[in-house]
């Protein structure tokens, strides 16, 4: 685990020295990466048709809007927002099909899609050609859609900065046709815009038709709600009140009236009576006094009784004539007392006429009023049909005031833009230029060659310097075993390594064994003496190790055996070149003696276990106690036994081998084992208990090693070869 979680880190963290190592390890790719894809894209950007670019401009100003007559103007100030959503106008399918159709486009070949037909285009390659901005409109033929969709792949437009300033770019082969349609654009963008408010206004004015409609007929009914409501309520009026208010007006009038005169003939008759109990004959009555009657008959007794005293001074009291006199002087005042006592009895009786005519008059006020109460609750539905009458009312007059602004407007519509400035004809293409080209080139290069070397640096998953092993593995590094090839020279051949090491051992492939015998030896637990070499991976050279490790031992003056563990492959048998009858197996199994099967190479005085020619048993061997017995034989007569194993990864014989032996070493090829498959072997002793007490790097290609083994001892290969006189 210890492991697992440095290698974790060690992968996370990128050095400079491991970038270093990168560049040098794959300069060669990088150059040959960088050179064709470097050539490719300044031969794609270059030497393609040359192109021209066209600029127009239009300026945004102010919202562009005719005021009516006692109409304030209200225009707004163009903002980013508005800005920018004149520049997505100016990229939209229906500028594009103006310009179409006002330049007879769709007649063009360049542009219909029929020139192209039949040529190659990257573009429709990797996903087809650029789709408008805005979808095409249904109506649209399906040639000028073709033809604006060519448009809108060479039109480019942009807002200068903050400004209210856009900038229309279009590119074609052609010079003259990039200054038309760039022109044509700008135009067909204020046609657009003035088209566009047109049919807002036309369809607000169709909306508002629709809605005047619905409103008009909405006022009648609530109109005629209020009448009707009026009429079956009695609440109508004439003039600013209800009949049932003016009635009551007019009744209280009258009441007040009848009261008054009520009063008045109350007050003559109580007068009248009041005199008349007094003792008067009714002459000083005011009604009497005013009576032309009893005036007459006044003025008709004032003669009588004057000529009834002129008779009575002549004949005396009996005098017939002075009775006559007397008579008619009875008579008159008999009349007076008569009309005194009409005139009473008339008072009497319009006193009662008035009082009848008050007390009707109360008794109609009280049934107006009552009838006011009832018209009182039923006035506050009418109120409510009254509010809903004229909020109906006002509101179909605002939108008739509406209506006749957008009337009013019909045909008045500008543009709130104007052209900035027109194109001008290109002299100079846009593209290719030969400065961009070169600068597509290098970083299309660059890029290119830093991904190759990123692609292959992850594809190449081996274990090159200690640093690797250590910060990988968490296992302690031994040394770095050459490969022979790598150290010889040009004009030598192939050596057999355990004799080149015997022949030259102060070689640099000598030195190797000498510091992997070196950091066994000097092991910081203990002086080990039965020594397992392994690998994870077949093809490590695990056997070479052994034989070159045990040459090295011997060379040192120590007695050491190499025991041939790998069952499958016998190959200390190919090494040495014997087919032995009796081996190893043999040997354990008791049909030989030890001291049979042991053989010793002359050249090198190493002395060997090799493995019969004879197929392999299904016995486990290495598990018997006669193998222990076996070993403790040769603990006793050798310094140093190197137990030569298989493999870890596709076989378990060494699981059980590694824990009998006081060292194990783990041989790595240089840069050829997955890393994955190291540390799956490192897993599988971890778990067995086996302690991995180092491990060596072998097949180094030191020349190669020295170019970017940045960091480790054999990138400085160069500055001590010449130490090593034997190479």
């Amino acid at each position: 685990m210890a492991a697992s979680t440095n290698e974790q880190e060690h992968g996370d963290n990128i050095t400079l020295e491991a970038v270093i190592s990168d560049l040098r390890r794959y300069t060669g790719l990088m150059l040959i990466v960088f050179v064709a894809v470097a050539a490719l894209v300044f031969a794609v950007t270059y030497f393609k048709t040359p192109k021209y670019t066209a600029t127009s401009s239009v300026l945004i100003s102010n919202e562009a809007q005719v005021a009516l007559p006692g109409q304030q103007d209200n225009g707004q100030q163009a903002d980013t927002a508005t800005v920018d959503s004149e520049v997505e106008l100016l990229r939209s399918n229906a500028v594009a099909v103006r310009v179409v159709k006002q330049l007879k486009l769709q007649n063009d070949p360049a542009y219909n899609g029929t020139a192209s037909a039949e040529k190659f285009s990257i573009r429709k390659l990797i996903g087809g050609a650029k789709k408008s901005a805005v979808a095409a409109k249904p109506d649209v033929d399906p040639v000028v859609q073709t033809a604006a969709d060519a448009l809108l792949e060479n039109i480019d437009v942009k807002r200068v900065g903050l400004t209210r300033l856009i900038k229309i770019n279009y590119t074609s082969t052609s010079k003259g046709r990039s200054a038309e349609v760039a022109n044509a654009w700008a135009q067909s963008y204020l046609d657009e815009k003035i088209a566009v408010r047109e049919a807002a206004n036309q369809q607000a004015s169709g909306w508002l038709n629709e809605r005047l409609t619905t409103l008009r007929q909405q006022v009648d009914e609530s109109a005629r709600a209020v009448q009707e409501y009026k009429i079956q309520n009695n609440l109508m009026s004439a003039t600013g009140s209800t009949l049932t208010e003016q009635e009551i007006s007019d009744l209280n009038r009258q009441l007040a009236s009848a009261q008054v005169d009520r009063a008045e003939s109350a007050a003559r008759l109580n007068t009248a009576r009041n005199q008349m109990a007094a003792g008067s004959s009714g002459d000083d009555v005011g009604e009497a006094l005013g009576s032309s009657v009893v005036s007459n008959l006044r003025t008709q007794a004032a003669t009588i009784s004057s000529h009834l005293a002129e008779l009575q001074s002549h004949y005396g009291p009996m005098h017939p004539e002075v009775i006559k006199a007397k008579n008619q002087l009875a008579d008159i005042n008999s009349q007076i007392q008569a009309e005194i006592r009409r005139i009473m009895s008339n008072l009497d009786a319009q006193d009662k006429i008035q009082q009848q005519r008050a007390g009707s008059l109360v008794g109609a006020v009280r049934r107006a009023q009552g009838q006011l109460a009832s018209n009182s609750k039923a006035s506050v539905k009418l109120n409510e049909l009254e509010l809903n009458a004229e909020s109906v009312r006002q509101l179909y007059e605002s939108y008739l005031d509406r209506m006749k602004q957008t009337s009013t407007q019909s045909g008045l519509q500008t543009s709130n833009a104007t052209v900035a400035s027109r194109a001008q004809t290109p002299q100079a293409p846009s593209s290719p230029k030969l400065a961009l080209s070169l600068m597509l080139a290098v970083v299309a290069g660059a890029f290119s060659a830093g991904s190759s070397v990123l692609v292959r640096r992850a594809l190449d998953s081996g274990l090159m310097t200690s640093k690797d092993i250590e910060d990988a593995l968490g296992i302690n590094y031994l040394a770095s075993i050459a490969d022979v090839s790598s150290t010889l020279k040009k004009s030598e051949t192939s050596k057999v390594p355990y004799l080149y090491l015997a022949e030259r051992p102060l070689s640099v492939f000598a030195e190797g064994f000498r510091n992997m015998r070196a950091a066994i030896l000097y092991s910081p637990n203990k002086v080990p003496k039965v020594i397992a070499v392994t690998s994870a991976l077949p093809g490590e050279g695990k056997t070479t190790t052994s034989v070159c490790l045990a040459t090295a031992f011997s060379l040192a003056g120590n007695s050491v055996v190499v025991v041939d563990c790998d069952l499958r492959k016998r190959s200390l048998n190919a090494i040495f070149k014997q087919s032995p009858e009796k081996g190893l197996v043999e040997a354990v199994m008791g049909e030989v003696s030890l001291a049979q099967v042991i053989q010793q190479d002359e050249a090198t005085k190493v002395h060997y276990v090799p493995l019969s020619v004879h197929p392999v048993t299904s016995q486990d061997i290495f598990s018997n106690p006669k193998f222990d017995a076996l070993l403790d034989l040769l603990r006793e007569q050798f310094d140093y036994v190197i137990l030569d194993t298989a493999p870890i990864l596709p076989v378990a014989d060494t699981r059980i081998l590694a824990r009998k032996a006081d060292y194990v070493a783990l041989l790595i090829r240089w840069r050829k084992t997955p890393k994955r498959a190291v540390q799956a072997a490192v897993d599988i002793l971890e778990g067995a208990r086996v302690e991995i007490n180092g491990a060596a790097l072998t097949q180094v290609d030191v020349v190669a090693q020295g170019k970017y083994g940045y960091g480790d001892a054999g990138y400085y290969y160069k500055d001590y070869k010449s130490y090593y006189v034997q190479n």
